[in-house]
């Protein structure tokens, strides 16, 4: 990489490489607590099912570690006693989502896996850097040598085998930090691993805590609107925001700035 280039880009996992079963997790392990130890109190909350809606888990609890997670989703519900009962919710909702990854309920994103490629083809070194203690499980799953194959996509680092989790240079996800997102601590561990300076470094995420995080460490922050949530990642100071990864302009990573490829 020519040295005015990005010298480093840190990845989210949940949402941005892979379309994971966190929130369908969270969602129906409150709704089994609720119709069954939970139902007692169900009537002092303000959660129903319907209220439990993909704006929530993003706004509310997406990018956090298990335990925040937790116990953010019981205060938005206003459910009683939040502190004494998030243990039982964060271990009902990893029992599930373990399940559901065992069972392959979870896909790569096409345009993340074609991204990533083309930024290693740069020359970029790359980290993952998730919250969740569940990210191994998915990127050992994911065979980058049988996707460039089936998008007829040659690279010269590409082995037979290869998985995404052996791709990155560094992962740091699932790691127990003092602070969680917006806090950027994860991501400048991310950098440090890196050998990188933060302020080379490009953050790739779908949450607003998590780009507040990329900015709070002086990093280019990029948002991967999925969602729908555009406006919420640009009022969190995203340096760009686009909903899929295929319109990045690769070229521009080269001159250190995060644009849209053109049409």
């Amino acid at each position: 990489m020519p040295a005015t280039g990005f010298q480093g880009a840190i990845f989210d996992v949940d949402g941005v490489l892979v379309d994971s079963p966190h929130e369908r997790a969270w969602k129906e392990s409150l709704r089994e607590l609720m119709e069954t130890d939970w139902a007692g109190i169900r009537d002092r909350t303000t959660w129903s099912d319907e209220r439990f809606t993909p704006q929530v888990y993003q706004q509310v609890m997406s990018g956090k570690p298990r335990m925040s997670g937790a116990l953010a989703a019981l205060e938005h519900f206003e459910v009683p006693d939040a502190q004494d009962r998030v243990e039982a919710y964060a271990a009902r909702k990893q029992d599930m989502v373990i399940k559901l990854i065992e069972a392959g309920e979870f896909e790569a994103y096409p345009d993340a896996l074609r991204f990533i490629l083309a930024v290693r083809a740069a020359g970029i070194p790359t980290a993952a850097a998730s919250s969740s203690k569940n990210a191994g499980l998915f990127l050992r799953q994911i065979r980058l040598d049988t996707f460039a194959e089936r998008e007829g996509l040659q690279y010269d680092f590409i082995r037979p085998g290869l998985t995404l989790l052996e791709f990155f240079d560094a992962d740091i996800s699932g790691r127990d930090f003092a602070q969680g997102k917006p806090h950027p601590e994860i991501f400048l561990t991310a950098a440090s691993e890196l050998g990188a300076d933060p302020g080379d470094c490009f953050v790739v995420e779908d949450a607003a805590s998590g780009v507040e995080a990329a900015k709070a460490g002086g990093m280019a922050a990029l948002g991967l609107a999925r969602a729908g949530d555009e406006a919420l990642l640009a009022d969190a100071k995203a340096d760009l925001v686009v909903s899929s990864l295929d319109d990045v302009d690769v070229g521009s990573l080269s001159r250190r700035e995060l644009a849209r490829r053109a049409s």
